[in-house]
């Protein structure tokens, strides 16, 4: 059977060597790890429960790929209205789902424009690791997910997103909605919940476990009535979701164009190779889309969510009203990020 691990960790041991080198000739880790290992973040307040599901495997020593993973399995089976089975369809009236998922050896596999399947994530990483590639889409990311076993949902949509959708085609406008996941309108309130669950979008989670390395992963239904094959960032490695071992890992929410124009988790990452610290690498590719948007900057929502090789976590939004949920074996809490416009 084809290991994508096996094979990535050959093919890039020459052109890492010397990396993997400064531990073993220098005799110690280039980043020591903090008393806060581990740890776990992730987007808007679903992170909550998604980081307790993550942490009853980093609490035990588990590693922070199975963590991420099931972590947000946890969203993708709650009942709400943007990520998920149960998420609002695109403009044709049906849910398509994206989902990326990367480890700390480079190995990263996606599923895009996925129908009918419950957790895309876990279908993601058998990308990873069952097939030479990255990105499965489709028909063909269905198909896959069916021959590993992974049954076909029914095609019917939730009540509370056939309810939206009908209200939408009243007039079929295509206008993504600034922090949807805390808000009916463009003006913040606090978060709600729908039928006892959260309400949001793309929950994007990073970890690191006990022996220091780190994982990602990252789930979406897309924007709400999207035109039909429509992918954002959510399934695109060093858009969003990236993961460098010996740096750090960063994941981001908002609109997904935006992210991608300047593949927005891979700046925060290479921003923290530079030296700065999670919040100003964040805050950093932040400034970027909003110099690439112009005055457009003011009708749009993005936020990065980093985390480092030393613990320290951090996020920078252009919008307020980002928040993420962290969990390490000092504290559980919401922490509200800064933004550019206030």
């Amino acid at each position: 059977m084809f290991n994508r691990r096996n094979f990535l960790q050959s093919s890039l041991l020459g052109s890492f060597g010397i990396v993997l080198g400064r531990k073993n000739f220098a005799g110690e880790d280039p980043c020591p790890l903090t008393q806060d290992n581990p740890i776990v973040i992730s987007t808007w307040d679903a992170g909550l429960e998604a980081n307790k599901a993550a942490w009853k495997i980093l609490g035990s020593g588990g590693r922070a790929l199975d963590a991420v993973e099931s972590g947000v399995m946890v969203t993708e089976a709650s009942r709400n209205c943007c990520v998920g089975l149960w998420a609002n369809p695109d403009r044709d009236g049906f849910v398509t789902l994206d989902a990326s998922i990367m480890d700390e050896n480079f190995n990263c596999g996606s599923v895009a424009f996925l129908e009918r399947i419950k957790h895309p994530i876990s279908v993601a990483r058998r990308v990873m690791e069952k097939t030479p590639h990255v990105l499965l889409v489709g028909a063909g990311a269905q198909e896959f997910a069916v021959a590993e076993g992974f049954p076909l949902e029914p095609q019917k949509l939730s009540d509370d997103a056939e309810k939206n959708y009908k209200e939408w085609l009243k007039k079929s406008e295509y206008k993504p909605v600034i922090n949807i996941e805390n808000s009916k309108s463009n003006a913040y309130h606090a978060p709600k919940k729908i039928n006892g669950e959260w309400n949001h979008d793309t929950i994007g989670m990073v970890a690191m476990d006990t022996k220091g390395n780190l994982s990602g992963s990252c789930t979406t239904s897309g924007m709400a009535f999207k035109m039909r094959g429509r992918v954002g960032d959510s399934p695109i490695i060093g858009a969003g979701l990236f993961v460098d071992n010996e740096v750090g890992a960063a994941t981001s929410t908002g609109q997904g164009e935006d992210v991608i124009r300047i593949c927005g988790t891979h700046t925060v990452v290479e921003f923290m190779r530079q030296g700065l610290s999670p919040e100003q690498a964040c805050k950093k590719a932040v400034e970027r889309v909003i110099r690439a948007k112009g005055s457009a900057a003011k009708e749009i929502q993005v936020a990065f969510l980093a985390l480092n090789k030393k613990g320290e976590t951090g996020a920078y939004a252009i919008q307020k009203g980002f928040s993420y949920a962290l969990r390490n074996n000092k504290e559980e809490k919401l922490v509200v990020s800064k933004s550019h416009f206030s």
